[in-house]
């Protein structure tokens, strides 16, 4: 049986944190946990979560930290996270970190990768990425239709204006950013160039997860 391996994806909109999560993910065999995508299909079925986080994600906000430690709390609880998960998207605050590690007390070491990206380059690719109607998966660049459900691919809600993307990037280096310096000094910290091809990055952050892993002493 090999060991948990617990990986957190961190960086700011745009910068392919959904991507490069779900290639972890499905290489080393553990669950992506996206809370944007939890929050998404909330709002997409109306739920009393999707209610309260609509008009917040709509103004390029940050839903608050209470819901989002929750959500997330009680995910990593069901036995497929056991053995390790990709979290994206979370934590976004330093408090959620906090609650972070305490939810993680006791389990194997916390692998945090930062994906960098310029704020020009990601206004760009906020301007240029969609997601789908029916089911809310991001869509390759390009598409037209979702190559899940076949669904329409239409621009994310929080994605619509210039200055709702604008916005996004400020709330990210208000209250996500510190984030990076929380996390720094960890032996268990890395930091990816983001603006490589997919293909690339994804090789970055393989190398940086084994290098945690031998340098930990642990195996996935």
């Amino acid at each position: 049986m090999h060991s948990p391996l617990n990986v957190i994806v961190i960086g700011p909109p745009a910068a392919g944190k959904g991507t490069q999560a779900e290639r972890i993910a499905v290489g080393r065999g553990v669950p992506k946990i996206s809370t944007g995508d939890m929050l998404r299909e909330a709002i997409q079925e109306g739920t009393e979560l999707g209610l309260r986080a609509k008009p917040v994600i709509e103004r390029g906000e940050l839903v608050s930290d209470d819901v989002m430690v929750g959500i997330v709390q009680q995910r990593l609880n069901r036995a497929d996270a056991r053995w390790g998960f990709v979290l994206d998207g979370f934590p976004r605050t330093v408090a959620q970190a906090k609650a972070l590690d305490r939810i993680l007390a006791g389990r194997d070491p916390l692998i945090i990768i930062e994906i960098g990206v310029p704020d020009g380059e990601l206004m760009r690719r906020m301007a240029a990425r969609r997601i789908c109607r029916s089911c809310s998966v991001n869509g390759e660049l390009g598409d037209v239709r979702c190559r899940r459900c076949g669904g329409e691919l239409v621009l994310r809600p929080d994605d619509e204006s210039a200055d709702v993307r604008a916005r996004r990037l400020q709330v990210y280096a208000r209250d996500t950013e510190p984030i990076v310096g929380y996390y720094r000094g960890r032996p268990t910290f890395r930091a990816v160039d983001g603006m490589q091809s997919p293909d690339r990055v994804a090789e970055s952050i393989a190398a940086a997860i084994d290098s945690v892993l031998e340098t930990t002493g642990s195996s996935s």
